[in-house]
């Protein structure tokens, strides 16, 4: 036994190397990942979103593991929006409780929710509130699913506003106090419309650069955003469809787990990652060639 293999033999027999760096480790668990959700993948038991998907389902279950999740737990409170991973609000609120920390709903019908939250060291509340007033004001009751199957039928909005009010709520008490908690998934999976699936439709209006995500950087050789990248993100946005300003900005702060104001808060590495993930996308929704 050497000085760097260092291992520890249980009575059941199983070896425990000790020797392996964080990275190393990890690289071991999306291994053991992956050969367990070819499996999975298959049953009924995990998410439309995942199902038949091991690859994603492996991502699920390996982001369950940050945040502390087993992974049938992981499966059964995650779903993948547009590529992005997201914690259902349920599962949001009771992961922050397992941290020590409070989320009460106040008040809550079909036309508004309050909620409250504090963290476990503080005793001041924060409170948010969402009502119909303001979701109608970002056009959410009046969203049209992009599957022509679903044409002329109810968005969950008209279906169950008070859920979706206590969602919202939820996502966004969560980030004001617990969004170490929340790490890279900071929305609610009800916050990202996932009962509206992506497909391939017409292209989106002709826009301006600018107008994509906000207003091109100066400098094209420094770390932000350069006018390439904003092309590529135009375009890329155009083929899946996204045509609003406020969704493009939304669909980038998922990528890359932080909110933005315009693109000028895009650094070049993370317009990388972003239009990574709309390559992704584009490619699903290109028919398959004979």
């Amino acid at each position: 036994m050497t000085e760097i293999a260092v291992r520890d033999e249980p009575a059941n027999g199983v070896v425990v190397r000790r020797d392996l760096t964080p990275l190393e480790q990890f690289a071991t668990q999306a291994q053991l990942a992956a050969e367990l959700s070819v499996s999975l993948a298959k049953t009924d038991f995990v998410p439309q979103s995942l199902r038949g998907k091991p690859e994603n389902l492996a991502a699920a279950i390996l982001a369950g593991m940050e945040l502390g999740l087993k992974p049938m737990a992981a499966l059964r409170s995650m779903d993948v929006i547009y590529g992005v991973p997201a914690l259902r609000a349920h599962a949001m609120r009771g992961l922050i409780q397992s941290h020590g920390h409070h989320i009460q709903v106040v008040e809550s019908d079909d036309q508004h929710c309050i909620m409250r939250g504090r963290r476990a060291d503080e005793t001041d509340w924060q409170m948010v509130e969402w009502t119909m007033e303001r979701a109608n004001k970002m056009g959410l009751p009046q969203r049209k699913s992009k599957d022509p199957t679903k044409a002329g039928t109810p968005n969950q909005w008209q279906l169950q506003p008070k859920t979706m009010l206590i969602a919202r709520a939820t996502g966004e008490i969560a980030r004001l106090i617990a969004a170490d908690v929340l790490f890279a998934m900071p929305y609610a999976a009800e916050e990202l419309d996932h009962d509206d699936a992506p497909i391939a439709s017409a292209p989106a209006p002709r826009v301006t650069a600018a107008e994509i995500l906000g207003t091109a950087p100066d400098d094209p050789d420094g770390d932000g955003i350069n006018p390439p990248q904003l092309r590529m993100l135009h375009a890329l946005f155009g083929r899946v469809d996204m045509a609003e300003r406020d969704d493009r900005l939304r669909y980038a702060s998922e990528v890359i787990g932080r909110d933005l104001e315009s693109s000028n808060d895009l650094s070049k590495k993370e317009a990388g990652q972003v239009i990574d993930k709309l390559q992704a996308w584009a490619t699903q929704l290109e028919p398959e060639q004979p």
